[in-house]
């Protein structure tokens, strides 16, 4: 999910509210795909799908019809909660129980349920990586990386911004929707409201992830995207051990939440790129 923020937020020069729409999406297209019989695996990936044309949307709704990126992105999320809830069949959560998922499908492996959850996030992490990686060593993805950094030299150079923008919402929001699904196999059940506070989770770990190590080469900051998200579970886990009460669980998020978004202010002497694109979002 973090590295799906990354690419809008870092890559792109974007602020996309998608993520909290097609979180929860993906997450329903999984459960439902694999209540219906259809292989885990396969579910999964129509998870991925999901996201994609999610992302297509925002992405017309920005480049073609000239509305925001923030605005765009939260009248996709928007309308995706209507979708989503069509998908789940008008149910607020819809259980997996006694059903086969990517992780029992792993746990067949001879491996515990912790050890499965592990190995099979680990697989599907690198992978996602390492394609990744690839696909922005090509000329379309350093086409998409150029338009990000500067878009106006970029088509004055006969690169395709409209395009690459889309394309890069296509797949940010392909792999939150990814994420989305492999959370509701992990748990157990899709919940429609899932997606709520997704964004800001993921900007958390990108923060965690540039604190640690600066000036990494994609493939470098894409793995350590995904040592920053943990890192965030575990200071929440620690932080809820502390005799938290339920009640204010939610504040306590919400101040972890606010420690790892300033830390770029005492270690990252660099400006952080998504907040300009914000800044002058209204004037895209």
């Amino acid at each position: 999910m973090a590295i799906g923020v990354y690419l809008t937020f870092r890559i792109l020069d974007l602020a996309d509210m998608t993520a909290e729409g097609s979180f929860p999406l993906g997450g329903a297209i999984a459960t439902m795909c694999i209540i219906k019989g259809i292989n885990p695996i396969l579910a999964t990936i129509a998870a991925f799908v999901g996201g994609l044309i999610a992302g297509l949307v925002t992405g017309i709704l920005n480049t073609k019809l000239r509305i925001p990126s923030l605005l765009a992105g939260i009248i996709t999320m928007t309308g995706l909660y209507s979708i989503t809830s069509r998908v789940m069949q008008n149910a607020a959560n819809v259980s997996l129980l006694g059903k086969d998922t990517v992780f029992t499908i792993a746990q067949n492996w001879g491996l515990s349920r912790n050890n499965a959850v592990i190995a099979m996030g680990l697989i599907i992490a690198l992978l996602v990586i390492l394609l990744l990686v690839v696909f922005f060593k090509t000329e379309i993805g350093l086409a998409m990386r150029a338009t990000g950094d500067n878009p106006q030299m970029s088509a004055a150079n006969g690169i395709k911004t409209q395009g690459m923008k889309i394309l890069g919402y296509m797949i940010s929001n392909g792999c939150i929707a990814l994420s989305g699904g492999l959370l509701a196999q992990n748990n157990g059940f899709a919940d429609l409201n899932s997606g709520v506070g997704t964004l800001v989770i993921g900007l958390a770990s990108i923060i965690i992830a540039e604190v640690l190590i600066r000036n990494l080469p994609i493939g470098g900051r894409l793995l350590t995207l995904v040592v920053g998200a943990i890192i965030y579970r575990l200071i929440l886990a620690l932080v809820f051990q502390m005799n938290v009460e339920p009640s204010d669980a939610k504040l306590a998020s919400a101040l972890v939440l606010v420690v790892c978004l300033t830390l770029p202010n005492f270690h990252l002497p660099h400006n952080l790129k998504g907040g300009k694109q914000n800044a002058r979002s209204t004037k895209n």
